[in-house]
């Protein structure tokens, strides 16, 4: 039995809810106390349009996060959800007959990515930020015959436990700057 022979199950993999929580979490604590101060300073940008930003950025922030990577027999497709609109975000499938090898590449922090590359010469990311990454490049070592003894996730969840430590300290002090946001407007 060859390894593209073997039979394996649709499986579907989401980006880890540690990651998805930390990113929303540091997004929310970032923007929500911008309206408030706003309005406190007399800023030129109204609250309101400063609201409606945030919701805008928050949806364009989840819609990223709601990405799927489905793997079965025939190949690995990297989607989004029906609402996310395309030329927001496309995916790809790759079959995996297509699939040459698997090329490292170093980022510019000093992480190291993987890419795909088909036999027509396409790069395709290898999705890093999944639950379940170690049981999904077994699946793609079986479909493909290609060693990925070495491969790791691109961030440790350590990293994203220590960043949303962070992320809940600022909340608290998010907290602290708008409760003294409004109680200055009380008093004006």
């Amino acid at each position: 039995m060859t390894a593209n022979s073997v039979n394996i199950s649709a499986s579907i993999f989401r980006l880890s809810p540690l990651i998805r929580i930390t990113l929303l979490s540091l997004y929310i604590a970032l923007t929500v106390p911008l309206p408030f101060l706003s309005q406190v300073t007399a800023a030129p940008v109204s609250p309101g349009l400063l609201w409606i930003g945030i919701g805008i950025g928050l949806l364009a922030l989840y819609a990223l996060l709601t990405e799927q990577v489905i793997v079965d027999d025939t190949g690995i497709q990297v989607t989004y959800p029906a609402w996310v609109p395309r030329f927001f975000r496309k995916g790809w499938l790759l079959p995996w007959s297509q699939v040459k090898e698997l090329k490292p590449r170093t980022t510019g922090q000093g992480g190291l990515v993987y890419y795909f590359l088909s036999q027509d010469g396409k790069a395709y990311l290898l999705p890093m930020r999944i639950a379940g990454f170690a049981r999904f490049v077994q699946i793609v070592q079986v479909k493909t015959g290609i060693d990925t003894t070495n491969v790791r996730p691109l961030a440790q969840p350590w990293m994203y436990l220590i960043l949303l430590g962070f992320t809940l300290l600022l909340l608290l002090v998010d907290g602290w700057a708008i409760a003294t946001a409004l109680t200055s407007r009380q008093l004006t």
